[in-house]
């Protein structure tokens, strides 16, 4: 028999980067849909005999025809939560009706959505809110629809898992009202999640069904709390509690806390806070009988998540999420196309070594690797970007060694990369503007040549006093990072550090 084509939206999100992988892995054919191809192309199972891939974007319907067509089934594992998106219910609400009005054209059999628990409780936050919402909007239609609520997702890499780690790591005491520390939930380890996902397509009686999914143990939020503490061999926190719910000055304190010890957006960060009182359990265990597995515990599945994030091997990351939205006069190269000002800068350094010796340097950038040169500066400006609201340094990176298009780079994003030749971040922290660091490797006769140029389009006068403000950090530090790097190598300096006037950046849009 013919094999359905599957359509998973989200495909390079943080759920849907791994349900791709273990769908072609049981022999189905998928159609993974992104914003970006060049975040897709750089996954494990890009290449795949099985894998089909589009570029759409559910806020663009023209798009969405293309991705929805000859498709039977669809997978919808995205969200508009980001650090860019502040009204991320809006962009959902549309969203969803742009994808179900392109499903009623197509002969669309069914819809799997992964959604959250909490949505109709009386204190759910605007995030659960909107999760609810959007699962009614898709069940409004002809296509029918298979709901699959979950709380918590424990997962090396998981939004959830990441506030519990660094929460667990980095606050000795929490001052916190007892109806939040003792509010009842059920997490649940992303490898289960996955496995509801991937076994729905095999279990018919699941097809326009609303299930509940869980864990193998309910627990408060201190025992969660104490079960990380217990695995991670730290103390555990003090919890010092106050009767009563979340009062205004306390739940802006909790989110001033949050934007300085969390790795995740203050957009992302304060409104899963704000549903940290709401009960998540599952009202039925209908969906443990159709699909039986082995649910783990919260201390299996933390063990395992810090087990991997140690070793390095996190598969998808919170950070995967979102479109990577570079600004258009990077493709022209020249502020007269363009239009508008663009200020550039950049130092270059000649060094008798091979491509390769600096490129392993290059690519081990940032992160807990630093970056190599006034360390300090760099500290200053990420905490400088989280009293803003923005990302900070606390992101760091999903693997200390190894880069991939789309990557999170502390407040960056790899926008592009060709071994031994370029790379090419895009500024993700709060500025006046759009900004641009790239990394040049040239060969010469007598050694190799390393660019590092930055380019940043102003937004309005503030942006231009912005850029002057910084030149003199700006050569500071580019002149230090390539004598440090031309240090690790070990290679004598031929020429440079020196000033140079960056040319066209060669991206394909």
């Amino acid at each position: 028999m013919k094999k359905p084509l599957i359509l998973v939206t989200g495909a390079t999100g943080y759920i849907g980067g791994r349900l791709v992988l273990r769908l072609l892995e049981s022999g189905c054919k998928v159609r993974a849909m992104a914003r970006s191809m060049k975040k897709i192309k750089s996954r494990t199972w890009y290449g795949h005999d099985n894998l089909e891939i589009v570029k759409a974007d559910l806020q663009d319907t023209a798009s969405l025809k293309k991705a929805l067509k000859n498709c039977e089934i669809a997978y919808y594992l995205v969200h508009s939560m980001s650090a860019t998106n502040k009204n991320f219910a809006h962009a959902d609400r549309k969203a969803a009706h742009n994808f179900i009005s392109i499903c009623n054209e197509y002969n669309l059999k069914r819809i799997i959505y992964l959604g959250g628990l909490g949505g109709d409780e009386k204190n759910a936050s605007a995030h659960l809110k909107s999760r609810r919402e959007v699962e009614q909007i898709l069940r409004s239609r002809s296509a029918p629809v298979t709901v699959l609520r979950c709380a918590h997702i424990l997962g090396s890499g998981s939004a959830s898992f990441e506030m519990l780690r660094y929460i667990a790591e980095r606050m000795p005491f929490f001052i916190i009202p007892k109806s939040v520390i003792n509010t009842r939930i059920q997490p649940i380890c992303i490898r289960n999640v996955l496995t509801y996902l991937e076994k729905c397509l095999e279990k018919k009686e699941t097809i326009g069904q609303v299930y509940d999914i869980g864990g193998a143990e309910i627990l408060t939020y201190r025992q969660l709390f104490e079960t990380y503490a217990e695995q991670a061999g730290l103390r555990t926190p003090i919890f010092i509690t106050y009767p009563g719910r979340p009062f205004k000055l306390g739940t802006k304190i909790a989110h001033s806390v949050t934007k300085l010890l969390l790795p995740i957006s203050p957009s992302i960060s304060q409104p899963l806070i704000e549903g940290l009182g709401v009960t998540t359990i599952t009202q039925n265990d209908k969906i443990k009988k159709i699909i039986p597995q082995n649910l783990m515990r919260c201390c299996s599945a933390i063990d395992r998540a810090i087990q991997k994030d140690s070793l390095k091997i996190v598969e998808t990351r919170w950070t995967d999420a979102g479109a990577m939205n570079p600004p258009e006069w990077i493709y022209a190269g020249d502020a007269a196309y363009s239009g508008g000002t663009l200020l550039q800068g950049g130092y270059k350094i000649t060094m008798d070594c091979e491509p390769d010796e600096i490129w392993d340097l290059i690519t081990r950038i940032g992160g807990y690797n630093g970056w190599y040169y006034g360390d300090t500066l760099w500290q200053i400006r990420g905490w400088m970007d989280q009293m803003t609201g923005g990302v900070g340094l606390r992101r760091g990176r999903r693997h200390p060694e190894h880069l991939h298009i789309g990557d999170a780079l502390d407040f960056w994003r790899v926008l592009d990369i060709k071994p031994l030749s370029k790379l090419i971040l895009l500024a993700e922290m709060k500025l006046p503007g759009e900004a641009l660091l790239n990394f040049e490797l040239i060969p010469k006769k007598n050694g190799t040549q390393l660019k590092l140029g930055t380019r940043f389009r102003p937004r309005g006068l503030y942006g231009i006093f912005y850029w002057y403000i910084l030149l003199g950090f700006h050569n500071i530090l580019f002149g230090g990072l390539l004598n440090t790097l031309a240090q690790k190598t070990g290679g004598k300096i031929i020429s440079g550090p020196e000033k140079y006037r960056p040319g066209p950046l060669l991206i394909k849009p």
